[in-house]
């Protein structure tokens, strides 16, 4: 079997023929300097030791470290710099050497823009030694917690705790990171006070934080509680600080990594153009990368979305286009959450397979209960044809840990829809008027203000909002909207469709 060659910005290694090549051109470089780099490149980013190198380079032989220093200076100078100016290969302080790049396969091309974050030990301010363990405990648990996460990675913590203190800037270089989480710790009494914040070392620019105080006696309870909105607190802004990135540096970039970040605002924007333009993107990807599960996942979604709203079809085959790329996204998942839970989402929706696609969620919740986008997608799924006080429960979860989450007009409508449904149409219509001020786009909103003011006996509300929805989806009618919803539990939707027909909604 050809053995597996690599490429980096201008380079491309072939460790059979033990040469590396810049724009096709080879480098000169000696055989230990070529095995070495391949230890650095099969590592993937992570921490290469002193020990492992030295082996790598002089297998069997015992050396002076010396000897590897002269070989990795050698390195340095034959790559040169990368396009930021950092060297390609930096030195960690009593762990070894890394390379700024993570291995991709020769056929792979594209900026490597994969978002990473490093979490660092929290300083302990309290004045006590004995509370670094516990502020060291809560750090291992937010880098289990954020590593379940797949759309960003996480350094690990034997490489994170090396560092105490120090230039974030500087630690993020050395890393090979973007974003840092930091924080402190202080006790006063039986109260304990745990502060964190997110920075892009990048921009020196800082995206979050947050205090948690809590009681010594409830220890775990506040552990579990601080990595738990930890966690589900920096997604959304790593994904914010990713889009705006992509915007700022990259407006004409075709990577699929880029059309993932540019359509997911065409998607919240919830309108019909804003949905066939993401489409149109997800599609041009495809053929690009036809087993990423991403990709599969999102067009999966902008069918389903464009089906469940009413909108106008692509053509006459799109429900199952959408089924398929769903089973596909499935397959190909791999254990990532968010992808599991849109598809899920498709199969539900679209395909009216509801057993599987609960199970699908649930199969999600568990493997990452921390992802807003998991919880607010099992909180619809059981809405449509589950339980509904578990609706309830993922939806609230999902409102209490991340109230400004990009996605939270779903959320306030999903709870409208449950308080509806229950027959409380004043609570209902606050949660539904919270959802229209977030988006007044979304169809589902417009919906349930419509259906609670027609029960509230607010027949020229019903009506005002009867107009509204025409303006944003003109062509939506009695059918079209059953023909989008799921059925499993048809006195839930009837209860709608009641509220529309009565407010004049057309039937056809």
């Amino acid at each position: 079997m050809e053995e597996q060659r690599y490429a980096f910005g201008r380079f491309m290694l072939d460790p059979g023929s033990g040469v590396l090549r810049r724009d096709g051109q080879p480098v000169p470089l000696g055989q230990r300097a070529i095995a070495l780099l391949k230890a650095l490149l099969d590592a993937d980013g992570r921490p290469v030791g002193k020990e492992a190198l030295i082996e790598a380079g002089w297998p069997g032989l015992m050396v002076e470290e010396g000897n590897l220093s002269v070989q990795i200076a050698h390195l340095r100078k034959a790559l040169g710099q990368r396009p930021d100016g950092q060297e390609w290969i930096v030195t960690l302080p009593r762990l070894g050497y890394r390379l700024l790049r993570r291995q991709v396969a020769a056929a792979e091309t594209g900026d490597d823009i994969f978002p990473s974050l490093a979490v660092l030990p929290f300083e302990n301010l309290s004045g006590d030694p004995k509370q670094q363990y516990f502020a060291d405990g809560i750090v291992d648990d937010i880098i289990t917690a954020l590593s379940r996460f797949t759309s960003f990675a996480v350094i690990a913590r034997n490489t994170s705790f090396v560092y105490r203190g120090g230039d974030i800037r500087k630690i993020a270089g050395e890393l090979g990171v973007k974003y840092v989480l930091e924080g402190s710790l202080s006790k006063s009494g039986s109260r304990l006070r745990i502060y964190a914040r997110l920075v892009d070392a990048v921009a020196n620019v800082q995206l979050w934080a947050q205090s948690f105080d809590g009681d010594l006696e409830e220890v775990f309870e506040f552990q579990d509680r601080i990595t738990e909105s930890v966690a589900i607190g920096i997604e959304p802004h790593v994904h914010h600080a990713e889009l705006e990135r992509a915007r700022r540096e990259r407006p004409g970039s075709v990577s699929v990594y880029d059309i993932c970040l540019q359509v997911l605002p065409k998607i919240l924007a919830e309108t019909s153009a804003q949905n066939a333009e993401a489409h149109a993107l997800l599609t041009e990807a495809l053929e690009r990368e036809p087993d990423n599960a991403r990709i599969l996942a999102l067009a999966s979604y902008t069918l389903e979305h464009r089906r469940t709203m009413g909108w106008p079809p692509f053509g006459p085959d799109d429900a199952e286009k959408c089924v398929a790329l769903a089973r596909r996204g499935v397959a190909l998942a791999k254990g990532d959450a968010t992808i599991m839970a849109t598809c899920g989402m498709s199969l539900i929706q679209v395909g009216r397979e509801y057993d599987w696609g609960l199970a699908i969620m649930q199969a999600a919740v568990d493997l990452n209960p921390n992802s807003l986008n998991v919880v607010l997608r099992a909180g619809i799924a059981h809405l449509h044809c589950g339980n509904l006080d578990r609706a309830q429960e993922y939806l609230m979860r999902a409102h209490r840990l991340s109230p400004l989450d990009p996605y939270a007009h779903i959320t306030f409508c999903g709870l409208a829809d449950i308080e509806m449904i229950c027959g409380n149409y004043e609570q209902s219509l606050l949660w539904a008027s919270r959802s229209l001020a977030l988006n007044p786009n979304f169809d589902p909103t417009v919906w349930i203000l419509i259906t609670d003011n027609v029960n509230l006996g607010r027949i020229d509300e019903a009506r005002r909002f009867l107009q509204h929805l025409l303006r944003i989806a003109p062509d939506s009618t009695l059918a079209s909207i059953a023909a989008g919803q799921a059925t499993k539990v048809p006195e839930r939707l009837a209860r709608v469709l009641d509220g529309l027909r009565r407010a004049g909604l057309p039937e056809a």
